[in-house]
C-alpha cells in the first residue's frame, strides 16, 4: 500500500477516519465524543464533525449524559442498529433458512422452507418468496433493506459466482444476479461453511479465539477457515472445500468427481445412508434423534460411526493448521451428545499431542442459524464501509 497516496488523499483519510469512529461507537458504544477522541487518537474536532454527520445520516444518535469526571457532564453516544435491515438465507441441500437481522445481527424475523426437487428454478422461487416473506415483517427504517447474502453449499469465485455445488448438481449458476434483479439491493453469495465460520466469531463459538475451524457438518461438509483472525478464502476464493479430502483411498466415489471424500462418510446423508440400510427403511435425522433419545442401540450405533469419521476429518485439520478452536455446526451439531465422545476419541488417538494440548473442540452456539447470520453480517458490513449512505424505501 503507497502511504503517500493515502496521506495525499483527504477524501480517503476522512473515510477511514468516519469508519474508524463508526465502528467505535457500533462496538464500544455508549461512548462519549471524548472518549471517541481519546481511544483513536483523533482530535475532538474532527471527531464531534464526523459525529454529526454520523447523526445526520442516522447511524449514531445521543442517548443522555454520562457520569461526569470533574467537568460537564459528558453526552453519550450509541449505534443506531435499527436504521436498517439485511436478510441472510442458508441455502442447504434440502432446505432454506432465512433471517431478517438489523444492523447489529440480531435476528428480528426467520423463515424456514424445505424441497425436494433440487432444480434451479424450483429453488430460486423458494428463495425468492423466503426474501419476500421477510421483507413483509421488515420494521420501517432509514435505509429499508441494505442488503441480502446467501450462503450456498458449493465453490463461488471472488465476483460472487457460484460455480459449482455437487450435492445441489448445480454448475454456473446466476444466483447473485438473479436476486439483485428481482430484490435491487447489494447481494453477496458466499460459500455457507465460509459464512459459518463468519457467523461463529462474530456472535458465536469463535468469538474469543483468532485461529478457528468451523465445520459445517450437514447434507455434505464444508469448512470455514479463520486464521489470526480474519477469514481465509485462499487465492481465487475457493477454500474450506475439505469435504472432499480423501480419507478411503479406495472409497466410494463422490459427486464431485473425487473417491473417498470425507463427507462420503462424516456428513447428514452418509448417516441416512447407513441408517437406511441398518433399519431397512426411510428416516430423518430428527427422527435418528428421537430414537437416540430413546437409547436405540442400533442408532446410537449409528451416531457413533458417524462420530468416528468426523474425528478422522477433524485429525488431520488440526494437525494441518494448528487451530485455538474447532467448532462442529450445521445440522450434525444437534447430534453432540452422540458424536461427541467418539470425535473426541479420535483426537486423543490420533492427533499429534503438540497439536492437541491447547485445541478446544466445541459445537456451534448458533446451532443451525451460523450461516444465515454470517452471511447477514457480510451484507452489513458492506453497507457500513460505503462512505456516502443513500436512502432506499422499499
Amino acid at each position: 500500500m503507497n502511504l503517500t497516496k493515502i496521506t495525499g488523499n483527504p477524501h480517503l483519510i476522512k473515510k477511514i477516519n468516519k469508519a474508524l469512529v463508526l465502528d467505535m461507537v457500533k462496538s464500544q458504544g455508549p461512548l462519549s465524543r471524548a472518549d471517541v477522541a481519546q481511544r483513536s487518537g483523533l482530535n475532538k474536532g474532527t471527531v464531534s464533525s464526523l459525529v454529526k454527520e454520523l447523526m445526520d445520516e442516522e447511524l449514531v444518535y445521543e442517548i443522555g449524559q454520562g457520569e461526569s469526571s470533574g467537568g460537564r457532564r459528558p453526552v453519550l453516544l450509541l449505534f443506531n442498529e435499527k436504521a436498517g435491515y439485511a436478510i441472510g438465507i442458508d441455502l442447504g441441500v434440502h432446505y432454506i433458512i432465512g433471517i431478517l437481522t438489523d444492523l447489529q445481527g440480531n435476528i428480528i424475523q426467520e423463515k424456514k422452507a424445505t424441497f425436494h426437487y433440487k432444480d434451479y428454478p424450483t429453488v430460486l422461487t423458494l428463495i425468492k418468496e423466503t426474501i419476500t416473506d421477510l421483507l413483509q415483517q421488515m420494521p420501517r427504517s432509514r435505509y429499508g433493506l441494505i442488503g441480502i447474502g446467501i450462503g450456498v453449499p458449493g465453490v463461488v469465485d471472488k465476483e460472487g459466482k457460484l460455480l459449482f455445488a455437487p450435492n445441489l448438481e448445480w454448475v454456473n449458476i446466476p444466483l447473485k444476479q438473479d436476486i439483485e434483479e428481482a430484490f435491487h439491493v447489494p447481494v453477496i453469495i458466499d460459500n455457507e461453511a465460509n459464512a459459518g465460520a463468519y457467523g461463529e466469531k462474530r456472535k458465536g463459538s469463535g468469538e474469543n479465539y483468532n485461529n478457528v475451524i468451523y465445520i459445517s457438518a450437514g447434507m455434505g461438509i464444508g469448512v470455514g477457515l479463520i486464521l489470526n483472525g480474519e477469514l481465509y478464502r485462499g487465492t481465487n476464493g475457493f477454500s474450506g472445500e475439505s469435504g472432499h479430502m480423501t480419507i478411503e483411498v479406495n472409497g466410494l466415489r463422490c459427486r464431485c468427481g473425487n473417491i473417498g471424500c470425507w463427507e462420503l462418510y462424516a456428513s447428514e446423508q452418509a448417516l441416512l445412508e447407513k441408517a437406511r440400510v441398518t433399519m431397512n427403511n426411510e428416516t430423518s435425522l430428527e427422527m435418528l434423534l428421537q430414537l437416540a433419545e430413546g437409547k436405540n442401540g442400533d442408532v446410537l450405533r449409528l451416531f457413533e460411526h458417524i462420530g468416528h469419521y468426523l474425528g478422522i476429518g477433524i485429525n488431520n485439520l488440526i494437525n494441518t493448521f494448528n487451530p485455538e478452536q474447532i467448532v462442529i455446526g450445521n445440522r450434525l451439531s444437534m447430534a453432540k451428545p452422540w458424536i461427541e465422545p467418539s470425535i473426541k476419541k479420535i483426537i486423543n488417538q490420533r492427533t499429534l499431542p503438540y497439536h492437541r494440548t491447547h485445541v478446544v473442540i466445541e459445537f456451534s452456539k448458533l446451532s443451525i442459524y451460523s450461516t444465515a447470520l454470517g452471511i447477514s453480517f457480510f451484507a452489513i458490513e458492506e453497507f457500513l464501509k460505503k462512505g456516502e449512505k443513500v436512502e432506499v424505501f422499499l
